[in-house]
């Protein structure tokens, strides 16, 4: 479980394919506070940690042949700056929102506009009239995950939204990589597809 507040933008190092599968190595400022089989979330994807090089101050994961159909890690190359997050404390205030780490589905980024000193981001993805009656979808000030960090919806529309980005987000995040074309990894709001599978039974 996480909470979208992503603690700062790892980088990949080396990717390395077995079979189906892709082991994933990268680096980032905490990889010494790191275990074995912990979770963590990746551009909201969460993977398991597989390997601990401490000497080279990096780690490992595996992402599937599911998980790199419906995720945008199957586009990662090394250099690519990931968004990175460990599972939550249940001990804390919950800052963002509650964050599974299952990617629902991909979207892409159509725009980037500056609004003195801060950034609009509009993103478009397939609408699925059944999926969006069982949740899967945003609503206006409502929460959505794009990339791992939990956002505040505005000019939701059927198959689009946008989300404002603060400077620090901007900079801390892989936002700043962001342009027109970017594949961004959504995960709906988990709260919302609860109440909507509710409403289905009467």
């Amino acid at each position: 479980m996480f909470s979208g507040i992503v603690e700062e933008a790892g980088k990949v190092i080396a990717i390395r394919k077995d079979q189906e599968n892709v082991h994933f190595t990268l680096t980032c400022s905490f990889v010494d506070e790191l275990k074995i089989d912990q979770s963590l979330s990746h551009n909201g994807v969460c993977l398991t940690v597989v390997n601990i090089d401490s000497e080279a101050k990096t780690y490992t994961v595996t992402a599937i042949k599911e998980t790199l159909l419906k995720t945008n890690l199957g586009k990662l190359v090394p250099g690519s700056k990931v968004n990175l997050e460990r599972s939550m404390m249940m001990n804390g205030r919950l800052d963002g929102h509650i964050v599974q780490g299952h990617v629902d589905q991909t979207a892409t980024c159509t725009k980037v506009e500056e609004a003195d000193g801060s950034w609009y981001f509009t993103f478009e993805y397939v609408f699925d009239k059944e999926m969006a009656q069982k949740g899967y979808m945003t609503v206006e000030k409502g929460s959505v995950t794009v990339n791992g960090v939990s956002l505040t919806v505005v000019n939701s529309k059927d198959n689009s939204f946008q989300v404002a980005i603060i400077p620090y987000t901007y900079n801390e995040t892989n936002f700043h990589t962001f342009e027109a074309g970017t594949t961004v990894n959504l995960e709906f709001d988990i709260i919302g597809k609860y109440l909507s599978k509710l409403m289905t039974f009467k």
